[in-house]
């Protein structure tokens, strides 16, 4: 693979001096503010973020757990032709994705076609077994789809990872929402904003559609959470107070007869739908981790038994897999006769011994990520890397090669952002989320990720990134 020309930076405000069209409404709004005005309405921003209790927690940092996310104000807005383009290709791309759950977990025709490796599959850890048969109601593995994308250009647009798990960030897409409304109103009587409130309600009418058969009643849906510890416990507990259901812990339930079950003051009430926010491993420990302390024994024998519904299903991780990824297109391909709306990021695969070679001369040049890693750990960027630093990487990837991808430092778009010095370039990233039941949907918008760091192109939460309200401007 040939080392693609590296564009420059696309800034999505401006090109050539002039404003592009999405941003023409906050041109007024940006040039007439004074910094006392910003100053004050950012402090506000903070203080209605710590008052609603908007955390994430960053392992391995100490000091306070439960710190604020970082808020800019200035918000990231597409026009509704850019997003019309966007949200086919989201949902071609998980209509793929499940449809490849569905085939490995069932006659694994692509496996056979020699579209995609039998071993990237098969041992692959994300795999799971104990689901190898089962079809899961309405044929979906993957109910909530975080799609990460990047842009470099006005019209170019690249896939950068898929989540096909738990993805999480969708409680800051609604609540930087709410806040930039109470803040700034004017804006939204001046510009025609598309609204993304609708989410709890999309997100409940999914997972009620996706009920096992054995429901003969209203289906009821629960969250479970891992507890007040995960450093996303403010999106679970968020989520279910928008949807109206329950949060539970896995002590909060139990298994009888072919049915899981709910502790309530008034009785036992029969769950139908648990929408769980831990990983495959701790779910049940009489099929996983025989340790967990956070999921239900007897789980899974309700779930593979038609009895209970989990979103999204056990196994679905094999299809998010960084590794997995680079096949994403030949889904597209193979199971829907389509050619892909939304395209990869270029990309080397290190157990390949020529790719592994050209990655091990490019080092300082590329990103290179662990297969299973996730929230930008795992993880090298070449350009901003001291040399002890790339040599322990490489040392890394010679001992493991078959676990690392690599791919061009690409030049994300940036955005303009509130800085102490005024208003300055700062790069980012969308996570759209795909809801996947009896229909696919998308509200229009997503979660903004920004670096807040000049010059850095790692946007995630975990890694110290900031949010923004993100407006997709209504036809």
């Amino acid at each position: 693979m040939n080392k693609p020309a590296t564009p420059q930076y696309f800034n999505e405000m401006e090109v050539g001096g002039a404003v592009r069209a999405p941003y023409s409404g906050l041109q007024d709004w940006i040039s007439q503010m004074p910094v006392e005005l910003r100053n004050l309405k950012q402090h506000e921003a903070e203080n209605l973020f710590r008052r609603i209790g908007i955390t994430f927690a960053v392992y391995g940092e100490g000091g306070d757990p439960d710190r604020l996310i970082p808020f800019d104000m200035f918000p990231r807005v597409f026009s509704n032709d850019e997003w019309r383009k966007l949200e086919r290709g989201i949902k071609q791309r998980a209509r793929a994705l499940n449809a490849f759950l569905v085939d490995v977990y069932g006659r694994g025709e692509i496996v056979k076609a020699g579209k995609i490796p039998e071993r990237l599959v098969y041992t692959n850890e994300a795999y799971e077994k104990a689901v190898v048969g089962f079809l899961p109601p309405r044929g979906v593995y993957s109910h909530i789809v975080g799609i990460d994308l990047v842009r470099v250009g006005p019209e170019e647009f690249y896939v950068l990872e898929d989540n096909c798990r738990t993805p999480s960030g969708v409680s800051y897409m609604l609540e930087n929402r709410e806040i930039m409304m109470r803040m700034f109103p004017q804006l939204f009587q001046e510009n025609r904003i598309a609204p993304v409130e609708r989410y709890p309600r999309a997100l409940k009418r999914t997972l009620a559609s996706v009920a096992p058969q054995k429901c003969e009643h209203e289906p009821r849906v629960v969250i479970l959470t891992p507890g007040h510890f995960n450093s996303a416990y403010y999106e679970h507990s968020f989520l279910a107070d928008m949807m109206g259901v329950e949060l539970v812990e896995g002590q909060d339930l139990f298994v009888e007869g072919d049915f899981c079950w709910m502790k309530t003051t008034e009785g036992p009430q029969k769950v139908d739908v648990i929408y769980r926010r831990i990983d495959d491993a701790f779910l049940d420990p009489l099929c996983f981790r025989p340790d967990s302390m956070l999921g239900l024994p007897g789980l899974m024998n309700v779930y593979r038994s038609g009895g209970v519904t989990i979103a999204s299903a056990p196994g679905a991780g094999v299809a998010d897999d960084k590794a997995i990824y680079t096949y994403v297109p030949d889904m597209v391909r193979f199971y829907l006769g389509e050619e892909p709306i939304l395209q990869n990021v270029p990309t080397w695969k290190c157990g390949r011994e020529d790719d592994l070679k050209y990655v091990l001369q490019h080092l300082p040049e590329l990103v290179v990520k662990e297969v299973h890693g996730s929230g930008g750990y795992g993880m090298l960027v070449g350009p901003k890397s001291s040399k002890s630093q790339i040599e322990a990487f490489r040392a890394k990837i010679e001992e493991r090669p078959d676990n690392y991808i690599a791919q061009p430092t690409l030049a994300l778009s940036t955005c303009p952002t509130f800085v102490e010095e005024g208003v300055a370039p700062r790069h980012v990233d969308l996570r759209p989320y795909c809801l996947v039941g009896e229909e696919i949907e998308l509200v229009p918008g997503g979660l903004t990720r920004v670096a807040l760091t000049e010059g850095s192109l790692v946007v995630n939460s975990s890694q110290g990134g900031g949010v923004k309200d993100t407006w997709v401007l209504a036809e």
